[in-house]
């Protein structure tokens, strides 16, 4: 396709140059050599500025000047400057994709909730959530994307964050599992789910990634910046991807001083004890339900509160589905702990800690 002069000067001035310099340049391009006085005249540059733009346009490698009887100027090699113009063309095309990108997969910081298109970005923030990451991990994968994950699984394991691990295999048999010294390295504990699953990582109670499994018709994921949004990704995992699949792999221990993420596991193995006439010692920290400062509670457990329909001591933590806090007799009183989320009580537990169990006859604190 032809381009008039005209449509030919406007695109150098898109390309940086002046209308001065991208008029005289088309214009040395169609005399070929000529003197400088020529040039001007056919391109209508000023005769008082023709010098400054040929030179600038020289200095650029567009043309050059020389004497022959007076100062002529012609066109340079073109290789630079088709070189020059593809690359500033291959930028603005590389602008404009990256532009599409951008309004298609939103960053998390421009919404608490964001719909993508891809898996490499879910995986991509997936990646940047654990690396972040403080306190606790939650993943569901599948073992293809292990490999992919597993530098940033082991750096929080090794920061001490609390590493839950979900891996689902294509067949459901233990084929491709990762042993049980690798596993050491990326987890706390790991658990063997033998159906496909979603792709899921929940992050400090705030950050989450999601994306269907491959059998799913649309390719799509979400990522959330959100702790209200998280929450139901939390229970979504606890119940489908946790804690109805066996253990592969764990770190923790059954004797104290034994840590908790989630106080509902904790209430789950301390009532028990507690109902036989043990004296339990715990360490919470956490923060303030009305100030939202950090707080440690340090005291002897003296009752635990369940709401709804669960029996206390029941083995899956789906049954704990209410309000669950426990009471702790302090030196300065007592104090009510609730687990994430917690509003009527005085303290959210962000870590609870049972450090010592006083049994009245044999018993163990289960994990």
């Amino acid at each position: 396709m032809r381009v008039d002069r005209t449509e030919l000067i406007e695109t150098l001035e898109d390309a940086g140059l002046s209308p001065y310099q991208a008029n005289a340049y088309v214009t040395v391009l169609e005399l070929g050599a000529a003197p400088v006085t020529r040039v001007a005249d056919a391109s209508g540059v000023p005769d008082p500025r023709i010098y400054d733009v040929l030179r600038d346009l020289e200095s650029v490698g567009y043309i050059e000047t020389y004497e022959q009887e007076s100062l002529y100027a012609r066109a340079n090699s073109l290789d630079e400057i088709t070189e020059d113009l593809r690359t500033r063309a291959s930028r603005f095309t590389a602008a404009t994709e990256e532009i599409e990108r951008r309004w298609t997969e939103p960053s998390v910081e421009q919404s608490t909730v964001s719909i993508v298109t891809r898996f490499e970005t879910v995986i991509k923030n997936a990646d940047e959530f654990i690396r972040d990451a403080e306190t606790q991990v939650n993943v569901s994968l599948g073992v293809e994307h292990f490999d992919r994950l597993r530098p940033a699984l082991q750096a929080a394991t090794e920061r001490g964050v609390r590493v839950n691990l979900s891996l689902h295999t294509p067949d459901g048999d233990s084929a491709g599992l990762p042993t049980s010294e690798q596993l050491a390295r990326v987890c706390s504990e790991a658990r063997h789910r033998r159906l496909p699953s979603p792709f899921v990582v929940i992050v400090d109670r705030t950050k989450t990634c999601f994306a269907p499994h491959a059998g799913s018709t649309n390719e799509y994921g979400v990522l959330v910046d959100d702790r209200t949004h998280t929450y139901v990704f939390h229970w979504y995992f606890l119940t489908t991807q946790w804690d109805t699949w066996e253990s592969i792999y764990t770190s923790l221990d059954d004797e104290p001083p034994i840590d908790y993420i989630d106080i509902r596991y904790c209430v789950r193995d301390v009532a028990p004890l507690l109902r036989d006439g043990a004296t339990v010692r715990l360490r919470i920290e956490g923060a303030d339900t009305e100030t939202g400062a950090d707080r440690v509670v340090e005291g002897v457990l003296t009752d635990v509160a369940v709401t709804g329909d669960g029996a206390v001591g029941a083995e899956a933590v789906a049954s704990y589905g209410g309000q669950v806090a426990l009471v702790v007799e302090t030196d300065d009183g007592t104090v009510e702990v609730g687990g994430w989320g917690a509003m009527v009580e005085e303290v959210e537990a962000h870590r609870i800690t049972v450090e010592a169990v006083d049994c009245v006859r044999d018993g163990d604190v289960r994990r």
